[in-house]
């Protein structure tokens, strides 16, 4: 089966038949880099505002942007060999293979952040994701680890949806609001929580708040234990793993209120929120955004059978509609775990259901999306960066290093660690839809 980069050369050489969100996803990703007006790149955000202050990528050598696929596959196997164990290259579930191909563990967020901790004779850890699980890793490295993000455009339009003033903002209309006095059970009127995809500085909030960080993977573990501190939760940034997690959970909608930060108290009635469990925040996941009731009807209607399996940051009628709902990790665990040959329509990220599919022939696998629209941040990592990363370390030049400060890593790392304690198990992984 062939990569999704490679399919979409096809489709874009209309050598194949096939759609695309974008037909700019065949060119380089360094085409990007360089454009006046930034923007996330081609894919599933290019549509989403982005912050002025975001980081954005130079120009990287001409060397690397015209090499063959063939150099940079020797150039990157053999600068790996000349490291050795000084360094550990990470690849999320959502990378293209490409890319993949090259890690020494491949991962959702909540595996990566274990694994950037397991390789402490490092001297580099080359984080192939998106910036928050770059700061992340630094945060949990030792001192002396040098942490890279192999291209600095490299984000997340989802995390960018909360920033540490919006946040800060809403905090002290809540406070205004409950006050700060625990009740008789000794617990505080509310506790942020924040998903991985998040910036550090949110995730240092949370440590300084008596908060917690939360994976796709320990949602439900991660609210049961804020439940257990606080009389409401305070979620962001992603508004429908919070929604669908807690739900789950038999917290009711109607609890749930949506915190618009452009407007005051959120843009909700002062009793919505004091009667509310769940206050979620205005975010969203561009990836999974695209995934409707209608394409699994579809999918229902073509495939009798079929078993719908989507994250849990798709919108909840989706989830409703789904067989199953869960962590990237949960999805591969259950196609693994079908004995038989199964018909599975997936709503997740397309790489890593094209790459499904390849591992496991005797089921029929396939995107719920019927167009392909990669991660538009995942896409800008590319062998081309990860060969110039790699091959500055045997320079003895460390590139694209993401350090966060320590006034933020302390407290971000006490929400990790808090995070970290919080293991899948029991009711982490829900079903959701049965």
């Amino acid at each position: 089966m062939s990569s999704v980069d490679t399919t979409i050369q096809l489709i874009s050489a209309n050598e194949i038949d096939g759609e695309v969100c974008s037909t700019d996803l065949a060119e380089g990703p360094w085409v990007f880099d360089l454009l006046a007006e930034p923007g996330y790149g081609p894919g599933s955000s290019m549509h989403d505002e982005i912050p002025a202050e975001t980081p954005r990528q130079g120009e990287i050598p001409a060397e690397y942007r015209e090499a063959s696929d063939e150099e940079l596959d020797a150039r990157i196997f053999a600068a790996k060999e000349t490291l050795g164990d000084r360094v550990v290259v990470l690849g999320h579930f959502y990378q293209r293979d490409e890319v993949v191909r090259y890690a020494d563990f491949v991962g959702d967020s909540f595996q990566l952040a274990n694994a950037a901790r397991s390789k402490p004779q490092a001297e580099a850890i080359v984080f192939c994701g998106v910036h928050f699980m770059a700061e992340t890793a630094d945060i949990l490295a030792r001192p002396d680890q040098a942490v890279i993000l192999p291209n600095l455009a490299a984000g997340c339009s989802m995390a960018d949806m909360a920033d540490i003033d919006s946040v800060a903002e809403c905090w002290e209309q809540l406070e205004a609001l409950y006050g700060t006095e625990p009740d008789a059970d000794g617990r505080v009127p509310v506790i942020p929580v924040t998903y991985m995809n998040s910036s550090a500085a949110l995730k240092g909030f949370c440590g300084e708040h008596g908060g917690i960080v939360c994976t796709s993977s320990n949602a439900a573990t991660v609210l049961e234990w804020a439940f257990e501190r606080g009389q409401r939760v305070l979620f962001f940034p992603d508004q429908h793993l919070g929604r669908n997690t807690a739900k789950a959970m038999g917290v009711p909608v109607e609890l749930m209120p949506l915190w618009n930060p452009r407007k005051p108290l959120g843009g909700n009635e002062a009793r919505e929120l004091e009667d509310a469990r769940v206050i979620l925040w205005h975010g969203f996941c561009s990836v999974h955004k695209r995934f409707t009731v209608g394409q699994i009807e579809k999918a229902r209607a073509e495939f009798p059978g079929v078993q719908v399996l989507v994250h849990p940051e798709c919108p909840m009628p989706v989830v409703d509609a789904a067989d199953a709902a869960g962590s990237t990790d949960f999805i591969g665990k259950a196609i693994a775990a079908a004995t038989e040959p199964t018909t599975f329509a997936i709503g997740t990220e397309i790489n890593m259901v094209n790459r499904l599919a390849a591992q496991y022939p005797q089921h029929r696998i396939f995107c719920l999306d019927p167009v392909i629209c990669p991660c538009s941040t995942m896409y800008r990592i590319h062998p081309a960066y990860l060969a110039w990363v790699l091959e500055g370390l045997v320079r003895g030049e460390t590139i694209n290093r993401i350090r966060v400060a320590d006034d933020v890593a302390v407290p971000a790392r006490v929400a990790l660690e808090r995070m970290l304690a919080a293991r899948p198990g029991g009711p982490t992984e829900r079903v959701i839809g049965d």
